[in-house]
């Protein structure tokens, strides 16, 4: 049923066709920096002619000098496949998790262009956004709405206008990120404790988990204590587990995800205040979102019942396009000055 879902509304990010032709011939690079992978894209002569991949570029996570490196990695392995030098790129636009404000942006560019001079290298024009804004970007191009990217991390983010941006939720797993990923691991490792010390109901997450990480002895079980600090798992790793749990019926597991739908659910309800429209567009997204899961079947039957929301699933290569297609606006708007 998921699957078919996403068949139904999944819209796949359409570039500005007239800002692609005109700019047809610049070299564009597009980075994801999302929560769990990073994710970049060399665009040249109207299409993507190479891609790279490495494990996750959220500062919070990695810090800001391990993130700025493996970005700095991502942009020479494409340019090594394309066969260009890095001076050849005209534009490079990076989305890195976890960054917000303008000194957090600056910070990261100021940074990445000092680790490409130590390697001789030379990056031209350079913005370091949030991965939330090359999202929108990549949904809902110039149009106001809503998207929802729920991942690793969740977050809602509206815009209305050019530059009226809101958010809600986004604050990290250590403050919030209800429903994410991370958020339904945790919730899940609370109901497994709880469990093992008498307090709580059964659940077959106990044993689903001791079966992934072999680290755990269920005979002792403050191995699961060690495991985590070990850093044999990740709240995340475990949502797949509760994801297919839930659907086979474990009560505690299907809880969980129904409580993540509501906390999902108020993202864009909240948002939705900003808007004086009586239709507003609302892209769903991330990689809970596009492995169709049960949670977001969940997620899209709620909204649909508010007549306000136009919702649709967005492609899973949507933030890589919007990056891309901030670049080729980064190249418009040097041609005019």
């Amino acid at each position: 049923m998921a699957q078919n879902l996403r068949k139904k509304t999944e819209q796949r990010v359409v570039i500005n066709e007239e800002l692609m032709i005109k700019n047809s011939e610049y070299t564009i690079i597009g980075i994801d920096g999302g929560g769990t992978h990073t994710r970049g894209v060399l665009f040249q002569k109207g299409k993507i002619i190479a891609q790279a991949e490495a494990g996750t570029s959220r500062i919070h996570t990695v810090g800001v000098g391990e993130s700025c490196d493996r970005t700095l990695n991502i942009i020479i392995d494409l340019c090594r496949q394309a066969q260009i030098e890095t001076s050849e790129v005209d534009s490079t636009v990076v989305g890195l998790a976890g960054v917000w404000l303008e000194e957090e942006k600056l910070r990261a560019a100021n940074l990445l262009r000092t680790l490409a001079r130590s390697n001789r290298l030379v990056i031209n024009d350079l913005a370091v956004v949030s991965d939330a804004e090359i999202a929108f970007e990549g949904a809902l191009g110039n149009e106001d709405g809503i998207i929802v990217i729920v991942g690793t991390g969740s977050i809602g983010l509206a815009r209305i206008g050019k530059n009226h941006f809101y958010r809600c939720g986004g604050w990290g797993i250590e403050l919030d990120d209800e429903g994410s990923g991370a958020w339904i691991g945790k919730e899940a490792l609370t109901a497994i404790v709880r469990e093992l010390d008498g307090r709580g109901r059964p659940t077959k997450m106990t044993y689903a988990l001791a079966q992934k990480v072999r680290s755990i002895d269920l005979k002792n079980p403050r191995t699961i204590v060690k495991s985590y600090a070990d850093g044999s798992f990740v709240y995340s790793e475990l949502s797949p587990i509760v994801m297919e749990l839930a659907e086979k019926g474990d009560e505690l597991a299907l809880d969980i995800i129904n409580r993540a739908a509501n906390h999902l659910v108020e993202l864009p309800l909240t948002l939705a205040k900003h808007f004086k429209s009586k239709k507003i567009k609302v892209a769903l997204m991330g990689g809970i979102i596009h492995n169709n899961t049960l949670l977001s079947q969940k997620i899209f039957e709620q909204l649909k019942k508010d007549k306000r929301f136009d919702v649709h699933i967005a492609s899973d290569d949507v933030a890589t396009w919007g990056a891309i297609s901030l670049g080729l606006k980064m190249v418009e708007e040097s041609k005019e000055l």
